[in-house]
């Protein structure tokens, strides 16, 4: 039995394209580019719509990381959500309670605040896709993960805390 009623439609956000006429906007960004930011060859972001892409709406990035090429342990946001899609490989994902073996297709949605992680620890390279909602200038973050190394213990937590990552 389908609950469907063409006469029942849910109720959709307010518009925010207020034009009489629609525009050409759209762009396309091709899956064969080379990646945006390589991180020591172990992780390489391709940074498919950005926050200032988007206008704040999300940010939509294709992760590919090496065979044991780690992750991030248990941490959280307070600004976004985010979700992870496995594209290939396995990916072990942290749900809050437990670390989870996801593989192709295998989703998880992470809502603000909600504890996670996620990292490869298999013997083969794995790729994901991650969104954040509403869009943050994660790139800065991605980017700035080479450099930890070069902050005192304080500037390092503080850079975690402007880029909403606390590691619990």
């Amino acid at each position: 039995m389908s609950l469907w009623d063409p006469r029942q439609v849910p109720p959709y956000p307010p518009p925010r394209y207020t034009a009489d006429e629609p525009e050409v906007s759209a762009w396309l960004k091709r899956g064969d580019e080379p990646p945006d930011h390589d991180s020591f060859g172990l992780v390489q972001y391709h940074y498919l719509a950005n926050q200032k892409a988007t206008g704040g709406d999300y940010g939509l990035y294709r992760v590919e990381i090496a065979a044991r090429g780690g992750g991030p342990g248990p941490h959280f946001h307070r600004t976004m959500s985010e979700a992870f899609y496995v594209l290939s490989g396995t990916i072990s994902l942290y749900n809050g309670t437990e670390w989870v073996d996801g593989g192709p297709n295998d989703f998880l949605y992470v809502p603000p605040g909600g504890i996670h992680g996620f990292r490869n620890e298999a013997d083969a390279p794995a790729s994901i896709l991650m969104l954040f909602a509403p869009g943050a200038p994660r790139e800065h973050y991605f980017e700035g993960l080479a450099h930890l190394g070069e902050l005192t213990d304080d500037e390092r937590r503080e850079w975690f805390v402007k880029n909403d990552n606390h590691f619990v």
